[in-house]
């Protein structure tokens, strides 16, 4: 009786084994916010959050499909993840991971969705053209929900179903095209894009003036006391006239270059048909072929901008032009800044970039000139230099022979 009253009690109260393993559970997505789909507005503040079971308990781990996530970490390790002032850009589909090193890692995503009003940039904000010419004026359009987009002419809309223009998108780039461009077409145009959010306008302007020109000579001059510029300028119609602007940098002159030296003139001056000019007809290179002709400026040597008016010659219609131009009277080894603007029969282009040029401390073209001379040369023929010293002695010499003899009698 007493055995059996152990043996129960044996039964009924176990001993523990403290050496019993723990059931292990591998991770499992349990929660996820709005069921993986969620819509925010633009500006708003975002909590994605993300809960898993599994023993041990699993750490949950944020990524971003093909993208970084918004602050710019590849992961970020954490139940929940907020986004500060929602955009379009941080849209997108979000990985939350759960592993606790048992079996597989489980996953799950949420597609967070942003509306928001319509967004254009513009490719351009000025459109070149010419009469006779088709002209593409785009706009890049995004919007959430997909906007409705409708262009103006100033402020008048463009009706769609007229055949001077047509309008297509592609994606969210929309395009208005101008067909057998007209002097009248040149103007202000927008386009407009609506969506339930709000509305947006961007202007682009239809110029028929020329492009800014660019200035394509060397910086540094081969001369001390001149300086040969050069640009050319992209026109559908021809320049009818340039304006050259060019200042001293700086206000010292070298020593031994007086004041005396100094040829002041009036602060501007028109020089029809006597600068060089060139186009881009039967040319390999149309940015270093110039006529052979050029015309000469002198100016007051001062620090305020000098300009100069240039009638362009001959008359060309060719779309690429340019001159070439000496300025004279410059102060050797010296800093100038130029500019020039062009003008053809709708108006006046945007000045060319800062262009800095230096005036060089010896004449280095008169030098070149002289040692590609005597290179060439297949005989005995003098140079500039040998012929002034063989002058020279000739000249000393019949003097002396004269003397001598002017002596004997």
């Amino acid at each position: 009786m007493l055995c059996a009253f152990f043996l129960s009690f044996f039964f009924l109260y176990p001993k523990k084994c403290h050496n019993q393993k723990k059931i292990l559970v591998p991770a499992k997505i349990s929660h996820v916010t709005s069921g993986g789909h969620l819509q925010v507005k633009k500006g708003s503040p975002v909590r994605l959050e993300c809960s898993a079971t599994g023993n041990p308990m699993p750490n949950i781990t944020w990524t971003r499909k093909n993208n970084l996530l918004p602050n710019g970490e590849e992961k970020f390790v954490s139940p929940s993840y907020v986004i500060e002032n929602m955009d379009r850009h941080k849209g997108g589909t979000y990985i939350c991971t759960a592993n606790n090193g048992v079996g597989q890692t489980a996953s799950s995503q949420i597609s967070l969705h942003v509306l928001y009003p319509p967004e254009i940039t513009l490719e351009q904000a000025t459109i070149y053209s010419g009469e006779g010419q088709t002209a593409e004026l785009s706009c890049i359009i995004h919007g959430e929900t997909t906007p409705q987009v409708s262009w103006l002419r100033d402020t008048v809309p463009i009706d769609p179903h007229n055949e001077h223009f047509s309008m297509d998108n592609r994606g969210t780039r929309y395009t208005l095209t101008v067909r057998r461009v007209r002097s009248q077409d040149f103007g202000n145009y927008s386009c407009v894009a609506d969506n339930q959010l709000g509305k947006n306008k961007k202007n682009i302007r239809l110029s028929g003036e020329p492009r800014a020109p660019v200035i394509r000579s060397n910086a540094q001059s081969q001369w001390r006391d001149k300086y040969n510029i050069s640009w050319t300028v992209d026109s559908y119609a021809p320049i009818e006239e340039y304006k050259l602007y060019y200042k001293l940098l700086s206000n010292n002159p070298p020593i031994g270059y007086g004041n005396n030296h100094l040829d002041a003139h009036q602060n501007s001056d028109s020089y029809p048909n006597n600068a060089n000019y060139m186009d881009n007809t039967n040319i390999h290179n149309p940015y270093d072929s110039f006529s052979s002709y050029s015309s000469f400026y002198k100016r007051a040597h001062n620090t305020d901008w000098t300009d100069i008016v240039l009638q362009p010659y001959p008359y060309t219609t060719h779309y690429t032009q340019g001159m070439s131009f000496i300025i004279r009277e410059l102060l050797p080894d010296q800093q100038y800044e130029a500019k020039v603007i062009a003008r053809n029969r709708y108006g006046w282009s945007e000045f060319s970039e800062r262009f800095v040029f230096n005036t060089a401390l010896i004449d280095t073209e008169a030098r070149d000139m002289e040692v590609k001379h005597y290179t060439s040369a297949t005989s005995s023929i003098f140079t500039s230099s040998n012929e002034l010293k063989f002058l020279l002695n000739l000249k000393f010499s019949l003097f002396a022979l004269h003397y001598t003899r002017l002596n004997l009698c």
